[in-house]
């Protein structure tokens, strides 16, 4: 295990590096980048009559006088019109732009590996601080979320299995076709609509994930005002798993069930109840539990991005999207590295997963 383990580890190191080469170039040549960005705004302010400008990047001051040049300007930045391309110069100096894509490359990967992303164009923060202001948020909706999927469709599926054909299997499919069919960030913002201020109801907060007064509250009251902010969220964020897992459990059960080692429990006079829990859930779990590393995932990647978005919760998912808005592309890359690090451990520790809950699995004989 421990090769297999420092195998998986060395290929982590490529695939890292292929994703942010991939999505290096791809936004290089994506227009309106930072710099374009900032010329525009100080377009804006030149033709509004103000030709002082004044902002602040890179923890330095840039001030500099912008004079309306209408015809005399030369400068690859679509909407520079207007500006003296010395303020143009110093503003693609600022954003680290005077170098060539190559080298501006090199210098975020050494970066990279040393966790240090920089800092943000427009926050003036440094981008791990962001990171670790917003991941907690992330990492919490995606465990309740997850640990809720579960629950439900753990014994949900057994049921169906054991039911199966009869009346409540038939109509909780239907329940199941219905929650698989509805999109998470729709569902989220049906709940909105009839929960949270929309149409009807007025039951649950619209945004946030605490109340403006939580530090003045009690802890059983900051814990309960909690629970009620992430109510909506994480039931939306339910609704995208729970189908799929459900289906998983019962068609798992059902592949053990009609095995022989099956009949010979019941032949020696055992309970349907000692079949099921005694011989038939060990085996019939073993992909379910094996799978959880990768559900969290899935439900990170997928459900909790858009869900953060929608109801305006500070999470990674909401700062990588602001990030991409702005255009703010330390945060842009930081995000991106982050995501796609516990991304490559998760599958690791799912793979992982496998061989601890089956003992039949060596991954290393496999690929002896």
């Amino acid at each position: 295990m421990i090769a297999y383990i420092i195998r998986r580890i060395l290929m982590m190191i490529p695939t890292l590096f292929g994703i942010m080469v991939l999505n290096f170039v791809i936004v290089q040549a994506a227009p309106g980048g930072p710099v374009e960005q900032m010329v525009a705004k100080l377009t804006n302010i030149t033709q509004s009559g103000d030709a002082t400008a004044r902002f602040s990047g890179g923890g330095s001051d840039f001030a500099g006088k912008a004079d309306i040049q209408a015809n005399n300007i030369n400068s690859v930045y679509r909407g520079a019109r207007g500006l003296d391309p010395e303020i143009i110069a110093r503003i693609t100096k600022m954003y680290g732009f005077d170098k060539p894509p190559f080298e501006r490359f090199e210098l975020m990967i050494g970066n990279y590996l040393r966790f240090d992303f920089g800092e943000s164009f427009f926050r003036n923060e440094r981008v791990i601080d962001l990171v670790g202001q917003t991941l907690p948020v992330t990492i919490s909706l995606g465990l309740w979320a997850t640990l809720l999927t579960y629950l439900i469709s753990i014994p949900l599926g057994i049921r169906k299995a054991v039911q199966d054909g009869s009346a409540f299997d038939i109509w909780t499919s239907w329940v199941i076709i219905v929650g698989y069919a509805i999109p998470s960030f729709l569902f989220a913002i049906l709940l909105i609509i009839v929960f949270s201020g929309g149409n009807y109801l007025h039951w649950f907060p619209l945004k946030g994930l605490t109340s403006d007064n939580w530090a003045d509250m009690h802890w059983p009251q900051k814990i309960a005002d909690y629970f009620w902010h992430i109510a909506l969220p994480v039931t939306a964020m339910v609704i995208s798993g729970f189908a799929s897992l459900t289906l998983l459990t019962k068609n798992c059960f059902l592949d053990e069930i009609s095995k022989n080692y099956v009949l010979t429990a019941r032949a020696k006079g055992l309970s349907e109840r000692q079949v099921l829990y005694n011989h038939v859930f060990r085996n019939a779990m073993l992909i379910v539990i094996a799978g959880f590393p990768g559900a969290l995932l899935g439900i990170l990647f997928r459900s909790a991005l858009l869900i953060e978005i929608i109801f305006s919760l500070n999470g990674l998912g909401l700062l990588g999207y602001e990030a991409v808005i702005n255009r703010d592309y330390p945060v842009m890359f930081g995000t991106l590295y982050i995501f796609t690090l516990l991304g490559l451990i998760f599958n690791l520790i799912g793979d992982l997963t496998y061989m601890l809950v089956d003992p039949r699995i060596d991954f290393d004989r496999r690929e002896a």
